[in-house]
């Protein structure tokens, strides 16, 4: 996958936008050449381009919250951790992430309660669901479509009819890019799943696999384009 990646990038300005730390995603992907947005966007570089005048630039419109992001991680450590089986507490910089794949059913509710209650002390923030995993996140109007708007805006693609943003993502989060695409009226947003879902996107792919094969798909025909 990584490999298609890199060749998709070097066709076209590709972004990883991920709920993730930015630091953790881009230890993970490894790649020179793509723009990477951690914390559901609110963590967003610009990777240096021969062509690109903004090398560099950073976006973090949450800053102010980190205080309070790192006391929430330590409480919910202490609280959820260290008391309920198969929980894990994640620090993903500008969210907190609190994965419950590994809990007992018979668990989850009180997991759900003991968020809550950690909580109840910082009004400023409030809980998304994703997959298994609930998110704490800083109240404020950004996700990863806002993510996506702001580099279609730093890349000089914002009002223009020949690009055509694509965006690839398998979560219930994704659903905010989607709707981007969906209100520009002009893109592609693809839903990655093997069962229907309620979505934006207008296309699905099953599975990872078929995510490689369309990006290498994607790449072929770009490169043999005039």
């Amino acid at each position: 996958m990584r490999e298609a990646v890199r060749e998709v990038a070097k066709c076209f300005p590709t972004a990883i936008i991920s709920g993730r730390s930015r630091d953790k995603v881009k230890e993970f992907v490894k790649l020179s050449n793509v723009h990477y947005a951690g914390s559901h966007g609110m963590d967003i570089t610009m990777t240096p381009t021969s062509d690109n005048e903004v090398d560099g630039v950073s976006f973090q419109p949450a800053k102010k919250f980190l205080p309070a992001i790192q006391q929430i991680r330590e409480v919910l450590e202490e609280e959820i951790t260290r008391k309920i089986e198969g929980a894990m507490v994640e620090d993903n910089r500008f969210c907190v992430s609190v994965h419950f794949r590994h809990v007992h059913e018979r668990d989850l509710e009180n997991l759900k309660r003991k968020v809550e209650t950690v909580l109840e002390r910082y009004p400023d923030f409030h809980i998304t669901l994703g997959k298994k995993v609930m998110e704490i996140r800083p109240t404020i109007n950004w996700n990863k479509g806002h993510a996506m708007e702001y580099y279609l805006h730093t890349l000089g693609h914002t009002n223009v009819d020949d690009v055509v943003p694509l965006y690839i993502g398998d979560d219930r989060t994704d659903e905010d890019a989607f709707k981007v695409i969906q209100k520009r009226g002009q893109g592609i947003a693809i839903l990655v799943s093997s069962i229907p879902k309620n979505t934006r996107a207008s296309y699905s792919l099953k599975d990872p696999p078929q995510v490689l094969a369309f990006l290498l798909r994607l790449a072929r025909w770009r490169k043999s384009s005039p």
